[in-house]
């Protein structure tokens, strides 16, 4: 039998976080997160300054693009998930951005297609990029948190292999040049339960059939574990990838 305390960590962290964008500031004081050691900010800046027009990817709520302001006359970004668009939309329209919820469907259209943690279509970012056009992503790999779902019985997270050797294939066989690609795995510490849940539920594919009651034994194991040793670490998944569209003959 679980005792108080665990029951009312469990209670606290079932209340859950409004969550909009990438933002996880309330993970502040409940866990600690290494970054790779590449910055993408530093990497995509003097990109962005050099473009004419930019497209981001599945831009969230639209942070990441507008901490990269002063942006092109024509820049655009992408949104499909109806809990983000309006405030994508709301944060970028300072910065005259169109958030839009499909692909553009022009062709030759961007200097710079950006897509952090977003998805990464090859072929329509061959289609999208003007001859000598950059794209430059960030992106989530499949063994991400993979200990934290290991640790609470759950499915891996992710059905299929994602990681640089996949991705830069597609790129490659596409019809793009790699021109730098980099893999890293830092560590995640969590020091509280709410935060495990809190992430689980606002990353709602880690594990897709999470709610804190259906996995409300494994979690109070997991926060007897956490007090115990002061801390559960699991490794994050991140690689980067910066291609060329050749320019055309």
């Amino acid at each position: 039998m679980r005792s108080n305390r665990q029951g009312e960590d469990l209670n606290a962290a079932a209340t859950g976080a409004s969550m909009t964008g990438w933002e996880f500031a309330w993970l502040d004081g409940l866990a600690v997160a290494s970054e790779p050691s590449w910055s993408y900010l530093d990497l995509a800046r003097p990109l962005v300054r050099r473009a004419c027009s930019v497209l981001d990817l599945d831009t969230g709520g639209g942070e990441l693009l507008a901490e990269l302001a002063p942006l092109p006359p024509r820049t655009v970004a992408v949104e499909t998930w109806a809990r983000n668009t309006p405030a994508a939309r709301e944060r970028l329209a300072p910065f005259g951005v169109a958030v839009q919820t499909e692909l553009p469907a022009e062709e030759n259209e961007f200097d710079l297609v950006l897509s952090r943690h977003g998805r990464l279509p090859a072929a329509d970012i061959v289609r999208l990029l003007t001859p000598g056009g950059v794209l430059l992503t960030q992106q989530v790999g499949s063994d991400d948190l993979a200990e934290l779902n290991t640790s609470l019985g759950a499915p891996p997270p992710h059905p299929r292999r994602w990681d640089a050797e996949v991705a830069v294939g597609a790129l490659r066989a596409a019809g793009l040049h790699v021109t730098d690609v980099r893999e890293e795995h830092p560590p995640l510490t969590f020091h509280d339960i709410t935060a495990v849940v809190h992430q689980l539920r606002s990353v709602p594919w880690q594990i897709r059939d999470f709610t804190p009651l259906r996995y409300e034994r494994e979690l109070a194991r997991l926060s007897a574990t956490i007090r115990a040793r002061g801390g559960f670490t699991v490794r994050a998944h991140r690689f980067l990838v910066r291609a060329e569209r050749p320019t055309e003959a």
